[in-house]
């Protein structure tokens, strides 16, 4: 298994992580958080997801797939900023978020797989050794950033399943 195939494998794990998270929740029910100040399972898949893309945009050197969709109006959001993450989002910040359905979430993390997994498949070991991000001391590397997207959206998605056992065990 050469380093793509393993990156691959890994981020290949998410999609179906995401559907079980989200699917057959009422829009309602994505916004509902377990208690107040805490993360609704629909903010919790949309932040996993920006994440992605925007870490996955600038190493890549292209335009955020949020950016160049319809997504912002599908989020309740009154536009795309790319700089919106979820990051640092105050209480209000999280309840402004307001997924239209399940599906606005699996559509959305769905195009920033397809672009990930495209992106995954033309690495050669030696590209994660770029160093893509020099503010940090050490610099970060490109495979650095990599486990790093991975293991953000690994510990947020088993967040959103665990958010949806809370909210359906009521």
């Amino acid at each position: 298994m050469d380093v793509s195939d393993l990156l691959i494998e890994t981020y290949d794990r998410l999609p179906p992580l995401v559907r079980v998270a989200v699917e057959g929740l009422t829009p309602e029910q994505l916004r509902q958080a377990p208690r107040p100040g805490a993360n609704p399972v629909g903010w919790l898949v949309w932040h996993l997801t920006r994440i992605r893309d925007d870490h996955l945009a600038d190493v890549m050197g292209t335009e955020q797939v949020w950016v160049g969709g319809d997504w912002a109006r599908r989020f309740g959001l009154p536009g795309a900023d790319p700089h919106d993450t979820g990051f640092a989002h105050t209480a209000e910040q999280v309840a402004a978020l307001r997924p239209e359905n399940a599906q606005a979430l699996i559509d959305y993390h769905e195009a920033v797989h397809t672009r990930t997994r495209a992106y995954l498949a033309g690495l050669r070991p030696a590209d994660l050794d770029r160093v893509v991000d020099e503010s940090w001391d050490p610099p970060v590397t490109l495979g650095v950033r990599l486990v790093s997207v991975a293991e953000d959206d690994l510990q947020h998605v088993g967040q959103a399943a665990y958010v949806r056992g809370l909210l359906l065990a009521d």
